[in-house]
């Protein structure tokens, strides 16, 4: 959730936040990602910072940080978060939505009970969690993410696959799994604390090792970029900031304009309007990018 500094910015021919369609639901380009609500941050070897931001973002702070994402034109929350958008919802008879993860690993029963109780909750689409969907197609059990986008299928919503390993995907288009769009991590090595070239290996976030430090979620890509320009399905981007390593004007161009139809960003209160503004002007400049919009 890193923030640009003040510059000077031409005001904006048009201030509403550009959509995409994901099944049924208009959803705005950009999604508030929901590890700033779930409570869980990516720090790197800062140990303090877990806690200094529960003691932040208080419940009070949530709902205030939802109202002023509503303001703004967000409209989604993605992968968590469920209760802080019903409690907004109710408090200002908001229509925030939500996208959720299953876990991909469960038992037929068990995922069967945990998508039921998210869609009536409110759920506009559901995703196969990324730490798991890595962790099956690490271990040569992609059948069971084609199973669960199955299951899930059943109940009428828009149903995706995220993975941090390029790896997801790539079997998921050779299983020929019948997901609706893909959620893939998406950033440039372009910071200090990136994992060195030649340390780097794939699914390194789910087996640590040398050079893992909670650090880095997208060693490649280039090979993202290139495989995302032959899918027709869309894409939603997630750690586009490389948790905060980023700064948020070259990253949102960067997911943008090579391909991300969504970006899933952790946001503070203080940084939502500026980057939001950011967004706005970055999707007009790219409406005739080489991979074309797909949602």
């Amino acid at each position: 959730a890193a923030q640009d500094g003040p510059e000077a910015e031409p005001p904006l021919e048009n201030d509403s936040m550009p959509c995409g369609v994901l099944g049924k639901a208009k959803l705005s380009r950009v999604f508030l990602g929901g590890n700033l609500i779930g409570g869980y941050m990516h720090c790197r070897d800062l140990s303090y910072v877990n806690q200094l931001f529960r003691a932040y973002a208080t419940e009070e702070k949530i709902i205030e940080t939802l109202k002023i994402a509503a303001d703004n034109g967000i409209n989604c929350v993605f992968e968590s978060g469920a209760a802080a958008v019903d409690a907004y919802n109710k408090k200002y008879n908001g229509s925030m939505r939500f996208i959720p993860h299953i876990r991909p690993d469960a038992s037929e029963r068990q995922l069967l009970d945990e998508i039921k109780m998210k869609v009536d909750l409110g759920a506009v689409a559901l995703y196969c969690w990324g730490v798991h969907s890595d962790d099956l197609v690490r271990t040569g059990q992609v059948a069971k993410i084609g199973k669960a986008v199955e299951i899930a299928k059943r109940f009428d919503l828009p149903v995706g696959v995220c993975g941090h390993s390029l790896q997801v995907p790539m079997q998921c288009e050779k299983e020929k799994i019948p997901c609706d769009f893909y959620v893939k991590t998406l950033h440039t090595d372009n910071y200090p604390s990136a994992t060195p070239k030649e340390l780097r290996k794939d699914f390194m976030w789910s087996t640590g090792g040398e050079g893992w430090y909670d650090n880095m979620w997208c060693i490649d890509c280039e090979e993202t970029i290139e495989f995302f320009k032959s899918i027709e399905k869309p894409w939603v981007a997630f750690k586009v900031l490389a948790a905060g390593a980023l700064r948020p004007r070259q990253a949102f161009a960067h997911a943008l304009s090579n391909g991300a139809d969504f970006i899933a960003v952790g946001m503070f209160d203080f940084q939502v309007q500026q980057n939001c503004d950011m967004i706005k002007r970055l999707v007009a400049r790219e409406q005739n990018r080489p991979r074309p919009w797909r949602a």
